[in-house]
């Protein structure tokens, strides 16, 4: 598939380019953190939160309401599953990466969706994003075979464990933890339970 930059008008209706903050120190102590064959995340680390971008984004990009800043890494090469949170996402690429998106807005009837309106965006090491609420995403592809680092930021508390069981019917299905809906792929190899409406190619970039 054709992968654009996210300085391409295309990118728009998705996020922006954070211009506005210096990610320089971020990218540098993300670069200490492991890359591993799997994907994994850590939505609050310490050491990111220590820097003084935190409360830059925290001001700037949040209205200072409470954030939290954590990482993406590892080696992944497919879409197998798109979530939506109801604010931004800020993602900091600390690694050539590539974004596959969506619209929230093209899901259709039952929660599907189909896989072919996703579009690819190559962010680029230093480059940091907000995704907007509306912007279906899932765990960042390689851009090259030696993996990716993204940090993710997001209000507190986001992709941590529920509380509550969710069983009222409708959107509801596709809640997996705090401020996350999910809808997977049957190929993406996710939990019991999940929401599968992706529908057609489990998209690969390579």
């Amino acid at each position: 598939m054709e992968i654009k930059k996210v300085t391409d008008a295309a990118f728009r209706k998705y996020g922006r380019v954070v211009d506005n903050v210096d990610f320089t120190a971020l990218v540098a102590e993300l670069e200490k953190t492991p890359c591993t064959q799997e994907v994994v995340y850590e939505p609050s680390v310490e050491q990111l939160e220590a820097l003084p971008v935190y409360k830059e984004l925290q001001d700037t990009a949040y209205g200072e309401m409470p954030i939290q800043i954590g990482f993406c890494n590892g080696n992944n090469y497919k879409l197998n599953a798109l979530e939506y949170h109801r604010s931004s996402e800020i993602d900091v690429a600390a690694s050539d990466l590539i974004l596959l998106l969506g619209w929230q807005q093209d899901i259709e009837e039952g929660y599907t969706y189909d896989t072919s309106k996703v579009e690819a965006f190559l962010l680029p090491k230093g480059v940091g994003v907000e995704l907007y609420a509306t912007t279906l995403h899932y765990a960042p592809c390689n851009s090259t075979e030696e993996g990716f680092r993204c940090a993710i930021v997001l209000p507190d508390g986001t992709n941590l464990p529920l509380d509550e069981n969710h069983c009222a019917g409708g959107e509801d299905a596709l809640i997996t933890a705090k401020n996350k809906w999910l809808i997977g792929h049957a190929e993406g190899g996710l939990p019991e339970g999940c929401h599968i409406g992706l529908k057609g190619e489990n998209i690969c970039v390579k």
